[in-house]
């Protein structure tokens, strides 16, 4: 009984792992997702993976080139907004049956939020200068 709740502890926190390292990518993935979808509509062949990472290339190599503060902030916001969405939908999902307090299931979702977006944030910046 005791390993059956330990391997589901172990497998919540894999499933939460990966879940949060695939929050991060959430702008090239949707990018990706829409290009496969015109793609399968048009006949076309394997277009959204290509796009997924073009999407990610191109916004790191603007985030890197640019100068401006303003600019690289305005590219930050747009690779980092998705990311913190996704981050507060999926701490919303995993507290949603375990938190009866709305105000306290609101805080770790928006502190989950903020965490998402800013380590989407931060492997920009990593990206962006390797």
């Amino acid at each position: 009984m005791v390993a059956v709740m330990l391997m589901s502890v172990l497998a919540l926190a894999g499933l939460c792992a990966l879940a949060y390292t695939l929050a991060v990518y959430a702008l090239p993935f949707m990018l990706g997702v829409t290009a496969a979808q015109f793609a399968y509509h048009t006949g076309a062949g394997l277009v959204g993976l290509v796009a997924a990472v073009a999407a990610f290339g191109v916004l790191a190599l603007l985030f890197d080139t640019l100068r401006s503060p303003i600019l690289r902030l305005i590219v930050a916001l747009v690779f980092a907004a998705p990311a913190a969405v996704a981050g507060y939908a999926l701490v919303h999902g995993i507290t949603k049956q375990s938190e009866p307090s709305e105000i306290w299931r609101q805080i770790f979702c928006i502190v989950g939020g903020a965490f998402v977006g800013t380590s989407a944030l931060l492997r920009l910046t990593t990206s962006a200068r390797a």
